[in-house]
């Protein structure tokens, strides 16, 4: 079986039909000795940016079903580390968080779009092992 790692993607395959997982895309941003993260990339969440109370000072902006954990958090991957400090570097350009408010500025300001940026609500996470079992049994295929 190929490795897995951070910037490589995996798709459901039927096994996961009727569960939050059917027909979707991961992005992994992190899988080390900790476990595995990632965000769905191809599920819309049914509400913008600006219809959350937090940031109803925002412009619409589109928001994505990142996964089932942690769904009262927005977590951010952007390729613009020119305006957005902090974030942590995984492959393919891209960064994992950073500055929330230079995030909405961006945004707001349109300096950066949604190629630029991505928000997530909630994310997918695996303990050690257990995305290697769901690969094993046939519930993801991968590809990078």
């Amino acid at each position: 079986m190929r490795d897995l790692k951070a910037g490589m993607y995996i798709k459901s395959t039927a096994a996961l039909i009727g569960s939050f997982f059917e027909h979707t895309t991961i992005l992994l941003v992190e899988h080390n000795e900790k476990g595995s993260m990632g965000f769905v990339t191809n599920k819309p969440f049914e509400k913008s940016l600006h219809e959350l109370i937090e940031f109803n000072h925002s412009i619409p902006y589109p928001l994505m079903d990142g996964g089932p954990v942690d769904r009262e958090h927005l977590f951010v991957l952007h390729k613009r580390p020119d305006l957005i400090d902090g974030g942590e570097q995984i492959p393919n350009g891209l960064y994992l968080g950073g500055n929330m408010e230079q995030v909405i500025d961006a945004i707001n300001t349109r300096d950066a779009n949604k190629q630029d940026i991505q928000l997530f609500i909630g994310y997918c996470g695996w303990d050690v092992g257990e995305l290697e079992a769901e690969v094993e049994e046939g519930s993801w295929t991968l590809s990078y």
